[in-house]
């Protein structure tokens, strides 16, 4: 099938199939962002710093898995790899069901959710590149810059959607309540999904007699920006695995309503600004946006009232809205339209490994300091990702 042309018809229309499947991937990653904290801490018994871990294993699997999507994608096309991602999906679902009907055993019911955890990681990892790269195929690589923002409307747009909705199924007492009811609802979206994405067309990759990279000169090539995406992604990381029981440390009510502030500033960030990543260019961008990031992230840190962590919230997603389209672009144009796949794979990698990395360690600083030097650590990290923003390389490898 013949890639359509950008020309005749606006590219957000031919990209709109496939983001359905991003959408329902996030909205996953947003129902068992608010609850899986809290199960490991209240349900099971276990401390922050597992808490914590729980929800970066998500990201240590996409961290593992998202260089592997990348070379599916230059080899065997888009659909494969995204359908495969959605069934991981929908067995993660069923992996949280599992985990709570073995509460009982809070080893055995961590083992269970840990797993879960990494599915849903390497659910991520397919489907979020899968979708890029085939709407890449289909809107044309000229706008890759809406193609990857559009992508992340739909990214945190499920987030905010999914996260009040788990608070509450997870606050339920009926039969499908609790972490059982919010595994259902995981694995019936996500298996809902791989028929339709069976029957949908697409198109393999172009100019694969071209000599591929190495995967040690992609993470070569995408170092600089990669670094830079690393360092302001440690503020995201904060929100996903700490956020939650921040609120709940100071016995405060609506951590899903502050998820969902952050999710819904990063969606309406990204309709609005997206195209000054082409007027103004990706470096400008994402130097604005990591100060804001900065900003908000000290606004969580010593704003100590619920209005204000919504605020700081708020604040952290329209910094990071932008970080990753605007950072992106540039690093797949360095390295050839022959490996946008495994180049959108190499630059992922710093980010899964900065949010990976971020849960546990942050979830470390809680009994050591505090929330307050939690968010301001983070905080400086975004600050660090200005600075490696400004000596970026210009130029294609």
């Amino acid at each position: 099938m013949p890639r359509p042309s950008s020309r005749s018809a606006a590219p957000l229309l031919l990209t709109l199939a496939p983001l359905l499947f991003t959408l329902a991937c996030y909205t996953e990653i947003g129902l068992q962002m608010s609850v899986v904290p809290l199960f490991v801490h209240h349900v099971l018994g276990w401390g922050t710093v597992l808490a914590g871990f729980a929800v970066s294993a998500q990201y240590l699997a996409t961290l593992a898995t998202r260089t592997w999507a990348g070379e599916r994608l230059d080899t065997t096309g888009a659909r494969s790899v995204v359908i495969t991602g959605l069934i991981a999906g929908a067995a993660s679902g069923l992996l949280l069901i599992a985990s709570d009907l073995c509460s009982h055993r809070a080893d055995l019911s961590l083992t269970l959710l840990l797993a879960g955890r990494a599915l849903l990681g390497f659910s991520e990892s397919w489907v979020a590149v899968g979708v890029i790269m085939w709407n890449l195929y289909r809107a044309g690589p000229e706008n890759a810059a809406t193609v990857i923002s559009w992508n992340g409307v739909c990214s945190y747009g499920g987030i905010a959607l999914g996260a009040p909705i788990a608070s509450l199924i997870f606050g339920s007492h009926s039969s499908l309540g609790g972490l059982t009811g919010v595994g259902v609802l995981c694995a019936v979206m996500m298996g809902a999904c791989v028929l339709p994405g069976m029957r949908m067309q697409t198109t393999h990759p172009q100019n694969t007699d071209k000599q591929k990279l190495s995967l040690g000169a992609v993470i070569r090539g995408v170092l600089p920006h990669g670094c830079a995406l690393g360092a302001a992604s440690i503020g995201f990381g904060a929100i996903v695995s700490c956020l939650t029981l921040y609120f709940d440390a100071q016995h405060w009510k609506g951590a899903a309503f502050s998820l969902t502030l952050f999710g819904t500033f990063f969606v309406l960030t990204r309709f609005v600004f997206s195209r000054m990543i082409n007027r103004v260019g990706g470096e400008k961008v994402a130097i604005v946006s990591m100060a804001v990031e900065a900003l908000g992230l000290f606004v969580l840190a010593f704003g100590h009232t619920p209005l204000l962590a919504h605020v700081g919230a708020s604040l952290t997603g329209v910094g990071f809205s932008l970080i990753f389209p605007a950072l992106g672009v540039l690093a797949i144009e360095r390295l050839g339209p022959e490996n946008r796949g495994v180049a959108l794979g190499g630059f992922s990698v710093f980010l899964d490994l900065a949010i990976g990395v971020s849960g546990p360690g942050l979830g470390l600083i809680i009994p050591l300091w505090g929330f307050t030097a939690l968010f301001s650590i983070a905080a400086v990290f975004s600050l660090i990702g200005l600075g490696l923003t400004v000596a970026l390389p210009r130029g294609r490898r």
